[in-house]
């Protein structure tokens, strides 16, 4: 047995008791300077750095189903376990480094990227037997900073861990989040980039996956004609993580193939990434990092929580399945080098396919019906967004209504279960139409079969009561930034159940305040970490 491995009737391991390896740095080109300062770095897939210390690091959240997956147990408050989730301490069989990588933002070839204020630090073997990297956010600076400062801020940490863990429980394909440290110093951040910076209180998170690998890392190597430590670098990761694909054509399509899936996730539930840059897609088909993120609450697909967005919109809700197809035709230009182009093309295409099959299949089971092929149910799906649109109409909670709707022969009891999704009073005319749409739903929902109430449990199971939105996130933040980390720890439970009912957390399911609509944190947000 892998001596790193915990099995799952074991007990628990202390961080400092646990094993660490490091294919990644063992298989991969290092950057021959090693240097931690700012500067170019030429045939190298990372840089070997250590965390910057902290003053002092204390816990202030854990995951405690993600520590049982890896076999780890909560550390205390303050202590030699925090202290290495804060970057004070680096553990025998550990060997940090920050990664390389390049990218497209906002569209524009921006250049050499990396992690700037990531750090990895080593791979741990979970007990399912998987083997997971740990890397801390906010740990200081790397040779990849550019001009910022390697740290990040509570409010984003805070963000990043909460979304992290809620997704996954959602579902949906995430890097995980292991914990959030405070580390007793404050970060100078301009939040809105008024020219207003202000003093925060820092953080670190641990975020988990079995790889942080991007489009960009790939992107790097090709802008700058590196063509051996491109082909290493794909080697590696077919072999590590792609061992079923037996050919670069095969590995290339089912990451195309997975990338479609992820956005047919983010499209169902109403979650919008907003900073889809190339160097924030990950090659193994899993959302990361969670920067400027937001759920649909008024359903707009040209909403985007991103200020630096506000204008061009590039990464809105509506956007966000044609913004991964153009990321993933730039992922295919690097690969030109090793691939035909058309074995590329042909990914490309399977992306579309997937996308649509996938999200198709989702709109069904979002509504309880058994598919959408019927005569009649795109006009259905068309009208459905219609009166979406007709008034400021919360994503979540309308479709978490949906399923309580039964048949009315009066228009105001027939809309009743989808009053609270709506941000104001409903005008009588939108009344008639959504009415009349249900009634058109109910008749296709009963040409399916089956019972209204199993029809109901279906939706359920796929319609979340609760989702980790922005003014929730603000509360817990507000709250932990006082040394009160009871609502974060309160929401994060309700997160992990978020089809169940849980009467007694209603509260969490609510649409967004007044209070919250233009407040900073609750609706849009900056890239500012």
């Amino acid at each position: 047995m892998n001596s790193a491995l915990a099995p799952r009737g074991s007990a628990l391991l202390e961080l400092s008791d646990a094993r660490f390896e490091n294919t990644f740095v063992r298989d991969l080109p290092a950057d021959a300077a090693a240097l931690n300062t700012r500067r170019l770095v030429l045939k190298a897939n990372y840089t070997r750095v250590a965390p910057t210390a902290v003053a002092a690091p204390r816990l202030l959240a854990w995951s405690d189903a993600l520590g049982q997956q890896l076999g780890l147990a909560r550390p205390a408050a303050t202590g030699p376990g925090t202290e290495v989730l804060a970057g004070n301490r680096v553990l025998p069989g550990m060997e940090p480094y920050a990664a390389r990588y390049g990218g497209h933002q906002f569209g524009v070839w921006a250049g050499q990227l990396g992690d700037g204020r990531a750090i990895t630090l080593g791979e741990l073997i979970a007990r399912d037997g998987s083997r997971q990297e740990l890397q801390l956010k906010g740990a200081g600076l790397t040779p990849y900073s550019r001009t910022a400062d390697g740290r990040a801020v509570l409010r984003s940490s805070l963000r990043e861990f909460l979304c992290s863990e809620a997704m996954h429980f959602l579902g949906v394909p995430t890097t995980r989040a292991l914990s959030l440290v405070g580390t007793g110093e404050s970060v100078i951040r301009d939040m809105f980039y008024d020219g207003n910076p202000q003093a925060e209180p820092g953080a670190v998170v641990c975020r988990v996956a079995p790889s942080f690998l991007r489009f960009g890392n790939f992107q790097i190597h090709a802008a700058h004609g590196e063509a051996e430590e491109l082909k290493r670098l794909v080697d590696y990761v077919m072999r590590r993580h792609f061992p079923e694909a037996g050919s670069l054509t095969a590995w290339f399509h089912e990451i195309c193939r997975r990338t479609a899936v992820l956005m047919s996730d983010w499209m169902r539930l109403g979650f919008v990434h907003g900073v889809m840059n190339t160097d924030n897609m990950c090659v193994l088909g899993l959302t990361i990092d969670y920067g400027p993120y937001g759920w649909l609450e008024g359903y707009d697909p040209m909403w985007t929580p991103n200020t630096t967005d506000a204008e061009e919109r590039r990464y809105c809700y509506g956007n966000q399945p044609q913004i991964a197809l153009w990321n993933l035709a730039r992922f295919a230009e690097a690969l030109l080098p090793l691939m035909p182009k058309e074995d590329l093309e042909a990914g490309l295409e399977l992306y579309g396919d997937v996308y649509q099959e996938s999200f198709g299949r989702a709109l069904a089971q979002k509504l309880g019906l058994a598919a959408l092929d019927q005569e009649g149910d795109e006009d259905l799906l068309t009208g459905l967004f219609a009166v979406l649109n007709g008034v400021e109409t919360d994503f979540t909670l309308f479709f978490r209504g949906l399923s309580s709707v039964t048949e009315s022969g009066d228009d105001a009891q027939l809309v009743a279960p989808l009053r609270r999704s709506f941000y104001a009073e409903t005008p009588a005319a939108h009344v008639a139409r959504l009415a009349a749409w249900l009634r058109r739903y109910l008749a296709r929902a009963a040409r399916d079969g089956g019972s209204a109430a199993a029809r109901a449990q279906r939706m359920n199971g796929v319609n979340p009561k609760y989702v980790p939105r922005n003014y929730l996130a603000q509360q817990a933040i507000d709250s932990l930034a006082e040394g009160d980390a009871a609502v974060l720890e309160r929401l994060m439970k309700v997160l992990e159940r978020p089809y169940d009912e849980l009467p007694e957390n209603d509260a969490l399911a609510e649409r967004r305040p007044e209070w919250a609509r233009h407040k900073a944190g609750c609706s849009a947000l900056s890239c500012s970490s």
